[in-house]
């Protein structure tokens, strides 16, 4: 696992943002570097999200924007909680977003709407939906333990999952918003 297409900068993403969540998991992500800006802590990149497609396109078009709203018009909005805690081979700490099925699936509508965009750059062609919460450098058991602990003890805010947010990453690795398209046949 080399995060070799993570080291570029400029990247699009297609995301769930959960800024609600950012109370909750700033605890663990306030702490925790990016192995890409070791320098900035994830609080600083980016909000709590969960990765739907990068890198997406390099320069969004209209038609790509409309290509994306199309292939989510028939996926309704749906209530998104995170209940448990997990963590990847690699120690990326991570929250698993519930109902999980229809979190993959709609990952997976989108991979099929953008066949030339592999996810990850092809390096994990099924990806796990996750939101993280410590890098692979600073995650492990332990952080793993104390935020499902965290969890059972006060579980982490519920949102209503309306859009998918379009993100592009500057020179200095933090990202920005530039868009927005709605689930379901809902218009923005």
């Amino acid at each position: 696992m080399s995060d070799a297409w993570a080291a570029r900068t400029g990247l699009t993403a297609i995301l769930i943002t959960v800024p609600e969540l950012a109370a909750y998991t700033d605890r663990w992500r306030s702490v925790s570097r990016s192995t890409a800006r070791p320098q900035v802590p994830l609080t600083e990149l980016i909000p709590p999200h969960v990765t739907v497609l990068v890198p997406w396109v390099a320069e969004p078009t209209d038609a790509d924007v409309a290509r994306l709203r199309s292939a989510v018009s028939s996926v309704e909005p749906f209530e998104l909680s995170f209940p448990s805690a997990g963590q990847f081979p690699n120690g990326t700490a991570w929250l698993r977003p519930e109902p999980f099925d229809t979190v993959r699936s709609l990952l997976h509508t989108v991979f099929e709407a953008f066949p030339e965009c592999p996810p990850y750059g092809g390096e994990f062609p099924d990806a796990h939906p996750h939101l993280t919460i410590s890098s692979s450098s600073q995650g492990g058991p332990a952080v793993v333990a104390e935020a499902n602990a965290a969890l059972a003890a006060t579980p982490a805010p519920s949102v209503q999952l309306t859009e998918l947010g379009l993100w592009r990453e500057d020179a200095d690795g933090v990202w920005q918003q530039f868009g927005a398209v709605p689930l379901g046949s809902a218009t923005a």
